[in-house]
């Protein structure tokens, strides 16, 4: 199954943080060179109508509401690292 990682690009998610988040998963993507190893399906979101938890990320429909910078490592490294076998 390809991880679909959907990032809320509604105004008050990607002011909260969801900007510096779409930068972390790109870079996370090159540093590790999984966007060649590993389909990602990395697309923005618009509201989700969570916008009092946000920033919001949804990966293959789970929501994670409040997302920071270690709660996206941590998603990243669930939903792509396992996945491969990487470390």
């Amino acid at each position: 199954m390809i991880p679909r990682i959907e990032i809320c690009i509604g105004s008050s998610c990607f002011s909260r943080g969801n900007a510096k988040n779409v930068e972390l998963v790109e870079k996370y993507l090159a540093e590790r060179g999984l966007q060649d190893e590993v389909d990602v399906a990395l697309c923005g979101k618009l509201c989700t109508g969570l916008c009092p938890h946000g920033p919001v990320v949804t990966v293959d429909g789970k929501v994670y509401k409040q997302v920071d910078r270690g709660m996206m490592l941590e998603i990243l490294r669930d939903c792509l690292e396992r996945k491969k076998g990487v470390e």
